[in-house]
């Protein structure tokens, strides 16, 4: 038995393992000759980029509606090595690590939280998982149970890129369900960062997020640093001491540690270098897709770590990895546009289009736009029907999404 081996199940991999079943059944490949096998610890695909959200209900989705309709086969387990010279991935399952053969291999751990040695950052919450978010989910939940001391409907948000800044924006509803009647006066929300503006890298987005902070109530601390985290809130660089019973790293992120197995010169996140048919750079037989790797994507911008981009480029490793283990010709990725949609909470939401990210829509437009982003463009069909499943994993680029009169895009 052949195999393409998909380690790890995010966008990338999830659309890595549908594209390639998609072109071995286009080419009538046999499954007694060849399986696809997607790797992944854990039963559901996670809609990551969601965590920001309260309601995290609609965010997993079972691997079995994805990929027991196109004969991919998932294992529950978790890949801690590759050896690409005996082309095997050792796979540790139940308690036990063995070594698994494939023919074609596909890289898309994705990426985790970026953890810098920051004294007592343990103490701090994310949202990189989703065990994560639920964690900081039910502990707002629970802060008025919580003895009344200075800070208790205080959050610290500390990183302001795009994480940072949608829950942020979140937040301070939030805090105020959560504090009831009363003590609305004591609900803060501060969003900080080492840039000298809060959003600094959002071109003309930037004053729109700053207006929906300001409306919205969000004191914006830019300029500064964070010196260490205790249990009751944090001590920024400037010696200022901030109490809040909610303080929550949003520190940027890195590619997953498992790169380092592959004999290859990673880049400054730890993203395996590929080329435009997402072959990893001189390793034979393996390729790479969403946050584990790095695509100039328009043949000049190297790729960025979000939805946007890891969808296409798993469809298109998927597909490549098929094709050259039939022998037939690969099909080349270039995606000509790029846009950020960003959440601002219940102010509304931000549309830019370009890397240059020129503003053109804002408010309750670009949050339309979103909504239908988040709801249903990056999520697979799960009507379990095969042919809707392969024909979602085509090797296309979509356009971008609509916004405005909702005719404009597709």
């Amino acid at each position: 038995m052949q195999r393409i081996i998909v380690v790890g199940g995010g966008f990338g991999g999830l659309w890595s393992a549908v594209g390639a079943a998609r072109r071995l059944r286009e080419a009538g490949a046999a499954q007694a000759s060849v399986e696809v096998v997607l790797i992944d610890p854990h039963p559901h695909h996670r809609i990551r980029v969601r965590n920001y959200e309260a309601d995290l209900a609609s965010t997993l989705v079972p691997y079995a509606e994805v990929l027991d309709p196109i004969g991919v086969r998932h294992i529950m387990g978790e890949v801690t090595g590759i050896d690409a010279d005996a082309q095997t991935v050792a796979v540790r399952e139940g308690g036990e690590t063995r070594p698994l053969p494939y023919a074609r291999l596909v890289v898309a751990t994705g990426s985790r939280l970026a953890r810098p040695p920051i004294p007592g950052l343990q103490h701090a919450f994310d949202i990189d998982t989703y065990d994560g978010a639920t964690r900081l989910r039910d502990h707002v939940g629970r802060l008025s149970a919580l003895p009344p001391v200075e800070g208790r409907f205080t959050a610290l948000v500390i990183g302001a890129g795009l994480t940072g800044i949608e829950l942020a924006l979140e937040l301070p509803h939030r805090l105020r369900e959560a504090a009831g009647s009363g003590e609305h006066a004591d609900c803060r929300t501060i969003l900080a960062d080492r840039n000298a503006q809060i959003g600094a890298a959002m071109g003309g987005a930037q004053p729109v997020i700053e207006r929906a902070c300001r409306e919205l109530g969000i004191e914006m601390w830019p300029g500064f640093s964070v010196a260490s985290i205790d249990a009751s809130g944090a001590t920024l660089t400037d010696g200022t001491y901030v109490p809040a019973s909610t303080v929550v790293w949003c520190g940027g992120m890195r590619a997953h540690p498992l790169n380092a197995s592959l004999p290859v010169t990673l880049d400054a996140m730890g993203r395996l270098p590929v080329d435009t048919f997402m072959r990893v750079h001189g390793i034979p037989n393996v390729f790479a897709a969403g946050d584990a790797a790095e695509a100039l994507i328009d043949g000049e911008h190297p790729s960025v770590m979000s939805c946007q981009h890891a969808r296409p480029m798993g469809r298109f490793a998927g597909h490549n990895a098929a094709a050259e283990w039939l022998g037939e010709p690969m099909l080349p990725l270039s995606i000509d546009w790029y846009t950020t949609i960003l959440d601002l909470g219940p102010w509304g939401a931000v549309y830019t289009e370009g890397w240059d990210r020129r503003l053109v829509a804002e408010g309750e437009v670009a949050k339309k736009t979103k909504f239908v982003i988040n709801h249903a463009r990056i999520y697979p069909p799960r009507t379990g029907n095969a042919e809707e499943i392969l024909l979602a994993g085509a090797p296309v680029v979509q356009r971008p999404p609509a916004y405005g009169d909702g005719g404009a895009r597709h």
